[in-house]
């Protein structure tokens, strides 16, 4: 009976030992599995948070993963006026793991430098800095872009465009500030200042060796447009007619020029202000392939910043300011920042507070290449901004024009002597 109860009791024990294992085993897989579900929604609370503070730098960090054509094919998919070059390219593991990587870490596997960016100002590879200060300007007030209404400053009529909106995070006001005891749109140009000795008496003859031409080419001024409460736009009385001047005073100066008052909005079907750097990249690549003399290259613009960021007194007459825009996608863009410099340098030491400054600017705050990869010596130079007066930047365009000519004669010397 004894051995009967004894028996009872250890099997009995045995089923409630077993009970006990299984009961255990189920507790840890249950706290496994919530334990993995959290960190996984804390993976994907974390991705989705990344994504909306820094779109842009999540989307740059899949443009740089993917090849070219792919990533030309997925937006042919989205919108059908782009055309890619190549398709059929399909993305590797090895492009999927690094663009999930920066999408987590903002690290780019194929630059080191990303891994301490974040704690070391002025590294971030997928934002702007500042390559060189102008005089008495202020380093954190840079240029910004104004996009104009789809249908609107895109018309190929009409000089009166309706509110933009505008990238960077100083947004103008609507109503532009009155600009203070500056000359009027019909007051005379001044003359173009005398070039040194460095370049007297010489001259290109009929080779043409700067090309000028404008991306943007109907930014304009509101002194100068009907409409002051919309856009700074026009068809007709914009930055071209600066382009033009800079142009014409190099010539004067012996130095042949061909300048582009190409107008995309009029001559591309179904244009597109965000392909503007595709359009003229065209146009810069048939001027190239048609006169191979051409050495030097400015894209013109117009800034969108305000009056007192964009104006200089000088010996008593106001300039429009010059800034300097160098494209950090392009490869070689340190060529393209020497030549940039030589142009801030001399306006520094001849007149000051004129340049506010070199810009280095990536794909995360514009278009990043700005077709400078086309020639070392090529530079997008914003001249004055949305409450300048065309004669400010005229005055600009004149000073400007001496100091290209004084560089090129200068080249041309040392060229010379080897």
């Amino acid at each position: 009976m004894k051995r009967t109860i004894m028996l009872f009791d250890l099997t009995r024990g045995s089923k409630r030992l077993r009970q006990l294992l299984v009961t255990g085993k189920t507790f840890m897989v249950l706290s496994i599995s919530s334990m993995l579900f959290f960190v996984a929604i804390g993976i994907a609370g974390m991705a989705h948070q990344h994504s909306l503070s820094a779109p842009v730098s999540s989307m740059t960090g899949f443009a740089a993963s993917v090849s070219s054509g792919f990533f030309g094919d997925m937006l042919e998919m989205e919108m059908p006026q782009f055309h890619s070059s190549k398709s059929g390219e399909e993305l590797s593991g090895t492009q999927i793991s690094s663009f999930i990587l920066r999408l987590m870490t903002n690290v780019n596997p194929s630059d080191p430098r990303s891994l301490i960016a974040g704690e070391i100002p002025g590294m971030n590879a997928d934002s702007s800095f500042l390559i060189a200060g102008g005089v008495g300007t202020d380093p954190n007030v840079w240029p910004e872009d104004n996009i104009p209404i789809p249908g609107d400053a895109g018309s190929s009529n009409g000089d009166d465009h309706g509110p933009g909106v505008t990238e960077g995070d100083n947004q103008p006001s609507d109503t532009p500030e009155p600009p203070a005891s500056t000359p009027t749109p019909t007051e005379k140009p001044d003359p173009t200042p005398a070039p040194d000795d460095s370049g007297a008496g010489h001259t290109t003859g009929k080779d043409k060796v700067v090309f000028i031409y404008h991306s943007h080419s109907r930014e304009s001024w509101y002194p100068e447009v009907s409409d002051k409460k919309g856009d700074a736009n026009s068809a007709s009385k914009n930055i071209t007619l600066v382009g033009e001047r800079l142009a014409e005073k190099l010539e004067d100066l012996g130095v042949g020029t061909t300048h582009s008052d190409e107008d995309y909005p009029t001559t591309v079907p179904g244009y597109d202000w965000n392909y503007s750097y595709k359009y003229s990249k065209k146009t810069v690549q048939e001027a190239i392939a048609s006169n191979k003399k051409l050495k030097f290259f400015f894209d013109i613009h117009r800034d969108s910043q305000k009056r007192k960021y964009t104006t200089v007194d000088i010996n008593g007459k106001s300039y429009a300011q010059v800034y300097f825009i160098i494209g950090h996608k392009n490869p070689d863009w340190k060529k393209n920042a020497e030549f940039a410099t030589q142009i801030h340098d001399a306006l520094e030491k001849q007149y000051p507070g004129l340049s506010r400054g070199i810009l280095g600017k990536t794909t995360a705050t514009g278009n990043g290449e700005y077709n400078q990869s086309l020639a070392q010596d090529s530079v997008l130079i914003e001249i004055g901004g949305v409450d300048n007066t065309l004669t400010e930047s005229y005055r600009t365009a004149d000073v400007l024009a001496k100091i290209i000519a004084d560089i090129y004669w200068d080249a041309e010397r040392v060229s010379a002597s080897k």
